[in-house]
């Protein structure tokens, strides 16, 4: 195999992972993967994580950052659902109402990494 396509396999690995099982137990939300991986997530912090603009805010053409919350905590939420969204992303509905965040395959494998640590 030429180095290039092992680069190619590394960096888009999260796309060969799709989940195959999505379950809320107690205070966690359980991803098991297609390769037979397990994720789990404190639906806390995985609110706390959200990637929507509402959350994050967004830039304009000129950069200049836009809306957000300062917010990091997020006490006693949980989600209450959870729908897949085409072939890449993950939408979850949380307690206090926030169900904008689209959390695509690849962030949430990052994101389990990053709680990880």
């Amino acid at each position: 195999m030429s180095a290039c396509l092992q680069i190619a396999r590394a960096s888009f690995s999260w796309a060969l992972k799709t989940p195959r099982n999505v379950q809320l137990i107690g205070s966690e939300v359980a991803i098991a993967w297609s390769d037979g991986s397990e994720t789990y997530y404190p639906m806390e912090k995985l609110r706390a994580a959200s990637p929507s603009a509402e959350t994050r805010g967004e830039k304009d053409i000129f950069g200049q950052q836009h809306g957000g919350t300062d917010q990091r905590h997020f006490p006693g939420v949980e989600v209450v659902g959870w729908e897949q969204v085409g072939n890449y992303a993950v939408r979850f509905d949380f307690s206090d109402g926030h169900r904008t965040g689209l959390y695509s395959y690849e962030y949430l494998l990052d994101l389990a990494t990053r709680l990880s640590s």
